[in-house]
């Protein structure tokens, strides 16, 4: 079986890889050893940590003189930004107009594009709101 495991806790993260080695352990002290293999292999892990403040501010500040609203929450995905991140070039995860992402309801208005491609432009021209 292979699984992945996410959260956005590395306490919990390292926590979780525990309850699997101790599944492991047991599963082989009822069944017979080597019953039950585990290896676990990071791929990656949250990149909250890696982003500076300073960073975010900016990002929000091309949201509002854009017209869009900066909402700030935790989203899995950005596997991308994340191995930047981690390779040293601090990449954060915004928006680009979809809605319903990953289902079979996900949808992208072209206001919601054209806000988007606001966005970037903002941010590669440094303009912020006033």
């Amino acid at each position: 079986m292979a699984i992945l495991l996410r959260t956005f806790d590395r306490d919990d993260f390292e926590a979780r890889k525990q309850f699997i080695m101790g599944l492991t352990n047991d599963f082989n002290a009822k069944y017979g050893a080597d019953t039950a293999r585990t290896t676990i292999t990071d791929s990656y892990y949250n990149m909250r940590d890696l982003i500076p403040p300073e960073l975010v501010e900016i990002t929000k500040n091309a949201f509002i003189a854009a017209g869009v609203e900066p909402l700030t929450v935790p989203m899995r995905g950005g596997t991308d930004g994340v191995m930047l991140s981690h390779s040293g070039l601090p990449c954060l995860n915004i928006f680009a107009g979809g809605h319903n992402f990953h289902g079979p309801y996900e949808f992208i208005p072209l206001e919601s594009m054209e806000k988007a491609v606001n966005v970037v432009i903002n941010l590669c021209k440094g303009e912020i709101a006033e």
